[in-house]
């Protein structure tokens, strides 16, 4: 059997169900991802990725191969960072060998896309590369077979019929997200669950969200659950009601970078000039207002992985809930924005030059898009100052936020 597992060569991709592609691993560890026939000669086909997308609306279909690497719309389905670390270890897997990474977490990556083994017989996840790239110490360690792309350690989870936590057998299949403390930064739940409750009191859509005990979530392997603290549970919105997969890409996918490149290369106008041209006007509109929303509340992590597209329908795309919002000045002192927000990635404030940059860059009228700038920031303060969840935080750090979203407000300005 290890012999096999060294001798993996393709990964079938299925999307909604159907396969459309195969992904190979050549000789010289090279990875080249091809569209099955069938896929290509369907006019009804579902969205992969608009990466894929040519001009007038065709598919670009021509191969190309990555050295040690899968190609950047798959690098995005994988984990970053300790998460991943944390990951490959339980799966036995070196964590840069992404070809084998995937097939063992093919099983339940974000969105609508599960990734099978073509060189086994089983149907189903593969099994993890055995040695040499084996780095796991440790036989009893769980393969967790999930792939909740991001750096932050957290685990996919369902809700129990009396209201509880479960991280289901091999960490595969729930509705929900469960993230854990830091150990760098204290209170990140916290933090993240009151900036969602403050997004939702000024009207922006996020997913259902609460904070839990570290204990209280059933099923989390031994060292997760010795954290201490709370978690931040949240409704993963790839899923249906049902538990039905809904397709989703973040933008390092649509602009076809590698994760590596989320801070660099494009700004939020290049952003907001693909929502516009997909999802339309009202879904361009929402998007200004999380970013003003970001600035308000000095969220300077707003990267090309943190804006999805969603495809409810599996082809026409919409503009996803907003997530990972978080308060990063108060831990990173002169903290700036992830991208460049018409030329400027200041976090103390938004102007009217600076959103006449951006909607110029964008091809997008600059009015209304101060308006909604300004509406937000004031919206922001008021709804703080009503915000109940904000007694979650400790004291040092509501005092931190608080100033931010203050110091912002008065910087929005004409």
């Amino acid at each position: 059997m290890a012999a096999e597992l060294r001798t993996l060569r393709a990964l079938a991709v299925h999307l909604q169900g159907r396969r459309v592609g195969v992904l190979t691993r050549l000789a010289g560890d090279h990875q080249l991802f091809a569209f099955d026939e069938a896929y290509l000669e369907d006019p009804d086909r579902p969205t992969l990725s608009l990466s894929f997308k040519g001009p007038g609306g065709s598919l670009v279909t021509r191969p190309h191969t990555y050295v040690a690497r899968v190609p950047p719309f798959f690098a995005n389905l994988l984990p970053e960072g300790p998460l991943r670390r944390y990951l490959a270890k339980h799966a036995g897997v070196r964590p840069e060998r992404e070809f084998f990474l995937l097939a063992a977490l093919g099983g339940d990556l974000p969105g609508a896309v599960v990734v099978t083994p073509l060189d086994y017989d089983g149907g189903g996840a593969a099994p993890p590369e055995a040695a040499p790239d084996s780095t796991s110490d440790d036989a009893s360690l769980p393969v967790l077979r999930f792939s909740l792309a991001g750096v932050q350690l957290k685990f996919s989870a369902i809700v129990e019929a009396t209201g509880g936590l479960t991280i289901p057998a091999g960490g595969a299949g729930g509705s929900w997200i469960v993230k854990l403390p830091s150990v760098h930064f204290p209170a990140i739940p916290e933090n993240e669950f009151v900036m969602l409750s403050l997004a939702r009191a000024i009207g922006i859509d996020v997913p259902a969200c609460r904070l839990v005990g570290v204990r209280d979530v059933e099923g989390l392997p031994a060292d997760a659950a010795r954290l201490p603290g709370k978690a931040l549970a949240v409704r993963r919105f790839d899923r249906g009601a049902e538990g039905e997969r809904i397709h989703m890409e973040d933008f390092a996918q649509v602009f076809g970078l590698f994760p590596d490149d989320k801070y660099e290369r494009r700004s939020y106008a290049n952003i907001a000039a693909v929502i516009r041209a997909e999802a339309g006007e009202e879904a361009t509109d929402s998007f200004v207002r999380r970013l003003a929303f970001s600035v308000a509340i000095g969220n300077g992590d707003m990267h090309l992985k943190n804006w999805s597209l969603l495809y409810p329908d599996g082809r026409t795309a919409t503009l996803s809930p907003a997530y990972d919002f978080v308060s990063t000045i108060p831990y990173i002192p002169g903290e700036r924005l992830a991208l460049s927000f018409g030329e400027s990635r200041s976090l103390d404030g938004i102007t009217k030059d600076q959103v006449r940059r951006f909607a110029d860059t964008a091809h997008l009228p600059a009015s209304p898009l101060w308006e909604i700038a300004a509406e937000t920031a004031q919206r922001t303060v008021e709804a703080w100052r009503q915000l109940a969840e904000r007694d979650c935080l400790p004291p040092d750090l509501r005092a931190a936020i608080e100033r931010q979203i203050e110091a912002a407000a008065h910087g929005t300005r004409g």
